[in-house]
């Protein structure tokens, strides 16, 4: 059955009924540009192999531009050839210098893979181009030949910053004759995270300067708010922007889909994983070949049950080997066997984390389905871009869940159509990022007196290490005297590289099944768990957490297990305290705590409750610093107790989303916690803390903004148009609680000593 038949069916039937928008985007032709005047002709000629005739517009205007010697970010949707924009001068400029070098930077080991394999095909057996991958997967005895050999060497930043940079002497040709430096995936480089590359990319620089180079840099990106003002950060260089995408798409069908309410009382709706797995199913019945996006990996292996099921009726003679699943975890050659099934079309659904989202190849799909909200406007399109990589029709469709971030968007489509994709805010100028990276930085190469490192003011910096013993200053020069390797104790993700293996003892060899990454291992790895792979379902029989190895066996069981989190937060040090305010803050040093407590047995197919256990499991703790209010009696006791609540919630709210514009960071690199009665303080009390071990700076920048910081959050609050509270201000209501948007008010203008009752009496 085609897709406009299945589309019809469901604008017809009683799905139609929770359908809340069906935004119909129309499709566009190819707009094509010319190749370059330079083009060399055998790479003309592989083109042509590859049924290239023509470049779109944007392509054309990015190797224009990089023909002038420009640095460019192409900025295009998912699917519209981005790749061409780097693979042909790179390629083009080796086959006119065989000396040339370029490095390629992925965000992640599999899109690297994909992205070598894309190359490969273009140059094929003709175009003598050597091309390697080099990451922590690369053996030992190919890493020389790449050395010497790669005309490109493809990895990401992580082995940039601790296997390439530091041992630069090693990678003498790379340098001495450095051309390009690729970084895809732009938008990923936000936080923490963009300004700790930002801070590679000011290393990778000056190593370059030292061998005699200044490479070019082709940045690509997907569509967000600021793309060129990211990429200046982030190489600390001027930047034309690529935006006028040229590449042909079809029409898309976008469906924002609210399930059915089954307990009208408590606003309780069907499960959104339930309804996303019925809509798949109707795909996948009809021989649509659809991608479903999960929003946790539990998600992801509970979708891929359901369909595995459907599959067995609706698909005879394929059966459950047309639905895989994919997330992280899975093992690499079965990642990439499920890739090459999506590519050839053997797979005809499969359910992923947002793993997927990035620009890895799949072939080309027909439908997405999102079960749940990704997070943001930006990743919501990302996925929905991965269906429709042709010209033909395709479909997305959005189900939401009962959270009222879920329902504000799916009953205010307007509010998801019309907002401009978030921002990507990066600080590499943040001294703590920064004086790690100055380590790291001096290790390479000794700096001179008076040397910049980007656009950061330094020398107060490398006294401050001197002083600590690290560097030492000598004949005008700070050279590194540490015996410490600086670059293998940062991590540039601040995330522990710990992973737990998961192995099978079922059968008479014990086998490696999988890998969790230490965080979400006592969730998912603790004792009587159910651990599940593409369905398969093994029950956890032991959780050695000293050794990181999970022994678990195969079994059958009509339930699938989720476990709960608590989450504490303690002072340990206050270094900063100021009474003066009308709400008194401080910053320190805090533990946060996070213990699973318990799990629940829940049964396929009605999710219902069907037993529960105690985790046994040590508390997992991270020290880090933090930026705290607090509320003094002559505010906090005029208000109700849940009023007072809601209040704070929704100031916690708002801090969270308001500090990233001040600190420059990304949202996620916060959080929040609330205490109506701080053991601390012993007020009530609103903290924001990193979320990184041992802090990147951030509380510290907050206490130094409490005064504007909480000016904006008034401002915002105030201006907005709402009544009880919504995601453009403190949250939605039902999440913050009656009032909440009032209460936040009432205590942030409180404690700005602006408070006037009679300007409440007849306030929304």
């Amino acid at each position: 059955m085609p897709l406009d038949q299945v589309l019809e069916e469901l604008e017809k039937g009683e799905t139609a009924r929770h359908v809340t928008c069906w935004r119909t985007l129309p499709g566009r032709p190819a707009r094509p540009g010319p190749f370059p005047s330079w083009l060399h002709p055998s790479l003309a000629e592989a083109l042509r192999r590859r049924g290239i005739r023509d470049l779109y517009t944007h392509q054309a205007k990015a190797l224009e531009a990089l023909g002038r010697g420009e640095n460019v970010v192409v900025v295009t949707p998912t699917a519209s050839g981005k790749t061409l924009c780097y693979n042909v001068p790179v390629v083009d400029q080796v086959l006119s210098d065989s000396s040339t070098r370029a490095l390629y930077l992925f965000p992640t080991k599999a899109l690297a893979q994909d992205q070598l394999a894309e190359l490969q095909e273009l140059c094929g057996t003709e175009l003598r181009l050597r091309a390697y991958t080099y990451d922590g997967d690369t053996p030992q005895s190919a890493r020389g030949a790449i050395r010497s050999a790669g005309h490109i060497v493809v990895t990401n930043p992580d082995m940039l910053h601790t296997g390439i940079l530091p041992h630069h002497t090693k990678w003498l040709r790379l340098f001495q004759h450095l051309r390009y430096v690729v970084v895809d995936e732009v938008h990923q480089y936000r936080g923490v995270f963009g300004s700790h590359l930002a801070n590679v990319i000011r290393r990778l620089k000056r190593v370059a300067r030292f061998y005699g180079t200044r490479p070019q840099f082709i940045c690509c990106s997907a569509t967000i708010a600021n793309p060129a003002e990211l990429a200046v950060r982030l190489i600390e260089e001027p930047i034309t922007l690529i935006d006028d995408n040229g590449a042909p798409s079809g029409p898309k069908h976008f469906i924002l889909y609210n399930p059915p309410v089954v307990n009208r009382e408590l606003g309780i709706r069907r499960s959104s994983v339930l309804e996303a797995a019925a809509l798949a199913s109707r795909f996948l019945r009809a021989g649509v070949q659809t991608l479903v996006f999960a929003r946790s990996r539990l998600a992801t292996e509970v979708l891929v049950t359901y369909l595995k099921r459907a599959a067995a009726t609706v698909l005879p003679g394929q059966g459950e080997a047309a639905v895989r699943g994919y997330r992280g975890g899975y093992l690499p050659l079965q990642r990439r066997e499920i890739e090459q099934g999506l590519r050839e079309g053997r797979v005809r659904a499969a359910v992923s984390t947002n793993a997927l989202e990035l620009g890895i190849d799949i072939g080309q799909l027909d439908a997405v389905v999102m079960a749940g909200y990704p997070g943001s406007i930006a990743s919501a399109w990302q996925q929905a871009g991965r269906a429709g990589r042709r010209t033909d029709l395709s479909a997305a469709v959005l189900v939401a869940d009962s959270s009222p971030l879920n329902q504000y968007l799916v009953n205010h489509p307007d509010y998801f159509f019309g907002r401009s994709p978030e921002h990507g805010l990066v600080n590499p100028d943040n001294p703590f990022i920064l004086a790690n990276h100055l380590k790291c930085a001096a290790f390479e190469l000794p700096f001179e007196d008076g040397e910049g490192f980007g656009q950061a003011e330094i020398g107060s910096v490398l006294e401050q290490l001197a002083c600590h013993g690290l560097l030492h200053h000598s004949g005008g020069r700070w050279h590194w005297m540490a015996d410490s390797y600086p670059a293998e104790d940062l991590s540039l993700r601040s995330a522990s590289a710990e992973n737990f293996v998961v192995i099978d003892v079922t059968g008479p060899a014990p086998r490696v099944i999988g890998e969790v990454d230490r965080s979400s291992a006592p969730m998912l790895l603790h004792e009587e768990a159910i651990y599940l792979n593409e369905a398969d379902q093994y029950q956890v029989e032991k959780l050695d957490y000293q050794e990181k190895k999970a022994f678990v066996r195969r079994v059958e069981v009509d339930y699938y297990t989720d476990a709960s989190l608590a989450v504490d937060i303690k002072v340990l040090a206050r270094f900063q305290h100021d009474l003066a305010e009308g709400l008194p803050r401080s910053s320190g040093e805090v533990l946060v705590s996070a213990l699973p407590t318990m799990f629940k047995k829940i049964r396929f197919g009605t999710h219902e409750n069907v037993g529960s256990g105690p985790i046994r499991l040590p508390e997992e703790q991270m020290h880090t610093t933090a930026y705290w209010f607090s509320v003094p009696p002559e505010i906090g006791d005029s208000l109700r107790p849940e009023e007072l609540e809601a209040g704070l919630l929704g100031i916690a709210n708002l801090l969270v989303h308001m500090a990233p514009l001040y600190l420059l960071c990304d949202v996620r690199d916060i959080r929040s916690v609330v205490q109506v009665r701080s053991p601390f303080t012993g007020l009530p009390t609103v903290y924001v803390y990193d979320r990184y071990p041992g802090g990147v700076g951030f509380a510290d920048k907050l206490y130094e903004l409490h005064r504007e910081l909480l000016a904006a959050c008034r401002d915002l609050a105030g201006s907005c148009a709402c009544a009880e509270g919504c995601p453009s201000c403190v949250g939605p209501g039902a999440e913050v609680g009656p009032g909440g948007r009032r209460a936040a008010l009432r205590i942030l203008r409180a404690g700005a000593g602006l408070l006037r009752s009679e300007a409440f009496d007849g306030e929304a």
